[in-house]
């Protein structure tokens, strides 16, 4: 079976990377518990009319002590609750700070973030999820790797061009999904990657933008990463 091909050589990640990958996992999942129980409570306080409406995560609590100030059955339901969140919140900030310090000694995560709308985060798990970049025959055979390449489905005479594939590491496509987003709509100075993804959009609608913009960035942090460069905000720079 081997030698007909049918087993083929699978990456295992050094384990710098993993290490890496393990304090993202970690950090995404106590922000995802955390924000677990904010829609818990919001919930249960939704059952005796309380809203508690837009607020930021700094005034969480503060906003669910007012909502429950003089009914002090209710504020003694919400308090382990608040108190578990209020724990969780602080061991994620914990484990931020450290995926900062991370980047901060890393000049490839340095170098990645001067893309615009790429964070720490997303340089981060971009090395983590890569690992050894000389490993692909080139840069746009990240994007197929990550799952962000449309399907073929091939039936007879039929060829139809389905959705994206979406195998592959699901974190770091979303975070790609995120980091587009952010340059979309966020990030006011122009590039050549922004104008390249604003001209798909015009034409095929914004959600078809992003996937091609999360699949575009993935590419050319790949190209980045190699070429020991930085971005370039014009295609003139480029050249």
């Amino acid at each position: 079976m081997m030698r007909v091909n049918l087993y083929r050589p699978v990456h295992v990640k050094t384990l710098t990377s993993q290490k890496r990958r393990a304090l993202l996992a970690a950090r995404k999942l106590l922000q995802e518990k955390a924000i677990a129980i904010e829609n818990d409570i919001r919930g249960l306080l939704r059952n005796f009319g309380l809203k508690v409406g837009a607020v930021g995560t700094a005034k969480f609590e503060e906003r669910i002590r007012e909502l429950t100030e003089g009914m002090l059955d209710l504020a003694a339901i919400m308090e382990p609750l608040l108190a578990a969140r209020r724990k969780l919140r602080t061991e994620f900030a914990r484990l931020h700070r450290q995926a900062l310090a991370v980047v901060k000694d890393d000049a490839t995560c340095r170098r990645l973030m001067t893309i615009p709308g790429v964070g720490p985060v997303v340089a981060l798990a971009y090395t983590a999820t890569i690992d050894i970049p000389q490993r692909f025959r080139n840069s746009k055979a990240v994007g197929p790797i990550l799952g962000l390449t449309p399907k073929l489905d091939e039936s007879g005479e039929s060829k139809r061009v389905g959705c994206i594939s979406l195998c592959g590491d699901g974190m770091m496509r979303t975070l790609l999904y995120e980091a587009a987003q952010m340059l979309l709509t966020r990030v006011k100075k122009w590039s050549w990657l922004k104008a390249w993804a604003m001209t798909i959009a015009k034409r095929r609608g914004m959600a078809k933008a992003k996937g091609a913009l999360a699949r575009r960035l993935a590419v050319v942090m790949h190209r980045m990463w190699l070429d020991g460069t930085e971005f370039r905000w014009t295609r003139e720079a480029m050249t």
